[in-house]
């Protein structure tokens, strides 16, 4: 898990966030084990900003890998952060049991999305 929490360091000064000034960096690894980053990407008009966790998954889908099966969050805080709700929702779309991993400076906490989000809204 070490690798892929060093990819999410990589990038995360590539996020753009001059309004909260709190950047925020993903990595999505899919069960055919290729590695997609994010960045938070804000916009004046917030509304319109995109977390780090669906840059990645939304790239991983574009390139055509739908199989996700570990999230990482990174933030450069003392306390992990776990993935807002939209972000729960959009990462079941494509497993609702991945691995997510949380990680800060100091910390790290693994779970399963069915742990964060028990009941998502799926196509049964």
């Amino acid at each position: 898990m070490e690798d892929l929490i060093e990819k999410a360091r990589a990038v995360i000064n590539n996020a753009y966030a001059p309004y909260s000034n709190f950047k925020v960096a993903a990595v999505v690894k899919t069960k055919s084990g290729k590695v997609y980053t994010g960045v938070n990407v804000e916009n004046a008009s917030y509304g319109l900003t995109i977390c780090a966790e669906r840059v990645a998954v939304f790239k991983a889908v574009s390139e055509g890998d739908r199989d996700i099966d570990v999230v990482v969050v990174y933030t450069d805080t003392e306390e992990p952060t776990p993935p807002c709700g939209a972000c729960r929702q959009v990462i079941a779309e494509f497993n609702p049991d991945a691995l997510i991993v949380m990680a800060s400076r100091t910390k790290v906490i693994t779970v399963r999305l069915s742990e964060l989000l028990p009941r998502p809204f799926i196509k049964r």
